[in-house]
Order: C-alpha cells, then structure tokens, then sequence
C-alpha cells in the first residue's frame, strides 16, 4: 500500500506540470513547423516577438523536468523541442540553397548594379588605354615591346608575318593558341586580383593597372590590325573576352570603392565608410571569380570549337549582353546604395 502512495505523487505532479505548461510547447511546436516547412517569414510580428520567449519558457521547463525526475517520454519532448528552437534562433536562419539563390538573384547583381559610377569610370581607363596604345604601336610599332611583356606576346609581335598571325587564331596547338589563350586569361586574372587588392592604396594603383592592361589590349589589336587581321582577332578575343574583360573592369571598380571610401568617407566615420564599401566590394568581387570561371569555359571549350568569327561575335556579344541585364536590370532593383 505504501509503495503504491509513494509512486503516485510523481505521476500526478507530471500531469499538472504539463498541464500548467503545454499550452506554450504546443504554440512553439507550432511556430516551429511552420518555419520548418516554409520560412520564418511566414510568421507574423507577434509570433516573431513571442519565439524567443516560448524558448525560454520551454527551457525552463526541461530544467525543471530534468531536476524533478519527471517521466522520461516528457523530458525527451522537451529535449527536441528546444533543440529545434535553438537551431531556428541561433543557428543558420536559411537554407543553403535559398541562401544561394539570394546571392545569384539579389546580392551579386545588386552589388555590381551599386558599382555602376565607378564601373564606367574604369571602363573609359580600359578604352583610353585601348586607343592610346593602338594609336601608339601603328604608328612606331618600337612601342610594343614595351607595353606587351614578351611572354604574352609569344611571338605574335610587329614581326610576325600574316600567315603566322592567322594560324593562331583559327589552329588550337599546344604550342601556340592554347597556350597563348591560357596566358591571356591567367594574367587577366591576376590584373582583376590586383585590381581589387590594390583599391586600398587610394584608388592610385588599380586605376593605373586597368589603364595598362587597355595598353596591352590596344597594342595586340594594333599588331594584328597591322596585318589585315584586327576584326579577326576582335572575334577571336569576343567570344571569351567580354566576360574575362568586364570581370576585370569590376573588380576595378570594387578596388575604387574602397579606395574611395578611404580618401573620402563623406559624413560616416572613415572606418565605417570603408566596412560599408568592403561589404559591397567583397560581394561583388566574388561574382568576378564567377565570371572568370565562366570566361575560362568559353575559352576552353567554345573558342576551339567554334573558329567561325561570325558565331564568335555573336556569341560575346550575346555573353556581354546577357551581363548588362543581369547587372543593370535585375540588378539595379537591389541595388546597395552607399550613403553620400
């Protein structure tokens, strides 16, 4: 008899405890399905507000539970429940995936979109030095050996004859347009590294690192153009080109940001002027790595496949317009404004 009245308290005490308290396990059971399902988005203010506070209020209730030795089935609901409250407060609040699709869909694009004042100033710096140089080796081709470094040019020089010219745009050998579209795009790379890193020093050194790879584009247009083969080497350059090219012009344009930002933080404190710049820049230059990758398959794959310079054209062309519309179309409506 005295063993029955001994085990019977510990069963009643678990019921009023559940009673007293299951109303908020079961809203936050609720709330928690919801964003499992969905997304916290899904929840209204209130129920936003209140998340936190069921969470406290269930941890308390395993602590108790815990110290009261309440029946075991009870203790393990109120484990998952906290477990899973946590995870939605403190843990990753998104998905992976839709973390990924918000990059792709707003925070790339927005980011670049953000750059545009200082995207175009590194663009006329690329013309410019495009004209200046081609003007420049047309008329004294002694110029080139001074603006191309002899490994980029590999023998495609003033000196090299038409048909010499011609066989590296239409033959992929492993000496010659292999190796030489290789050496293109990995020294475009590095510029666009630079380009970036150097934005620190006061803009100075990126504006002048864009300004001469325009010189070494300019001064390979010029020696090809010499020839008879300027719009050849035009599509040649197109079909990978617009991207690997305006990859760099970006990350130019992210290195002006905080360049910029650092010489003149505006009303901010230059501290927080230069965080808000590196956030933008950061995002953006992260995109030109994509855009590299993308300009390394163009340049792998199509650019041997396809030696037609019409299709070459067309499809740089098509590339360079399916950036501006990604950028400065879907871009532009997430925007990151900078403060002035």
């Amino acid at each position: 008899m005295s063993a029955f009245v001994d085990s019977a308290p510990p069963l009643l005490n678990a019921s009023r405890f559940r009673a007293a308290h299951e109303v908020d396990w079961t809203r936050l059971e609720r709330l928690l399905t919801r964003i499992e399902k969905r997304s916290v988005r899904v929840l209204s203010d209130d129920d936003l507000l209140a998340l936190p506070l069921l969470y406290r209020s269930t941890l308390s209730s395993l602590s108790i539970a815990r110290e009261t030795s309440l029946d075991r089935a009870l203790i393990a609901y109120l484990e998952q429940l906290c477990a899973r409250a946590y995870f939605q407060l403190y843990g990753v609040s998104d998905s992976a995936w839709r973390d990924l699709g918000h990059f792709f869909t707003r925070g790339w694009p927005g980011a670049v979109a953000s750059l545009w004042r200082e995207t175009l100033v590194m663009a006329f710096l690329t013309i410019a030095g495009t004209v200046a140089a081609y003007m420049l080796v047309r008329a004294d081709p002694s110029w080139y050996g001074g603006i191309v470094p002899q490994g980029l040019a590999s023998g495609r020089d003033p000196g090299a004859s038409a048909e010499a010219l011609r066989a590296t745009l239409y033959h992929s050998r492993e000496d010659g347009l292999g190796v030489f579209a290789s050496f293109l795009f990995g020294h475009n790379a590095q510029i666009a590294i630079f380009a970036f890193a150097l934005g620190f020093a006061f803009v100075v050194p990126t504006a002048l690192l864009i300004f001469y790879n325009g010189l070494m584009l300019g001064a390979m247009i010029a020696v090809f153009a010499g020839k008879g083969l300027g719009l050849n080497f035009l599509a040649w350059l197109a079909i990978h080109g617009t991207t690997e090219l305006f990859a760099v012009i970006i990350a130019g344009a992210a290195g002006m940001r905080i360049g910029t930002a650092i010489a003149f933080p505006g009303r901010q404190a230059r501290m927080e002027a230069v965080v808000a710049a590196g956030r933008t820049a950061a995002v953006a230059t992260a995109g030109v790595v994509l855009m590299l990758a993308v300009a390394a398959i163009l340049e792998g794959v199509g650019r041997q496949v396809v030696t037609s310079d019409g299709t070459r054209a067309v499809i740089g062309a098509a590339m360079l317009a399916a950036w501006l519309v990604y950028y400065y179309g879907i871009g532009r409506r997430h925007a990151q404004r900078s403060p002035d």
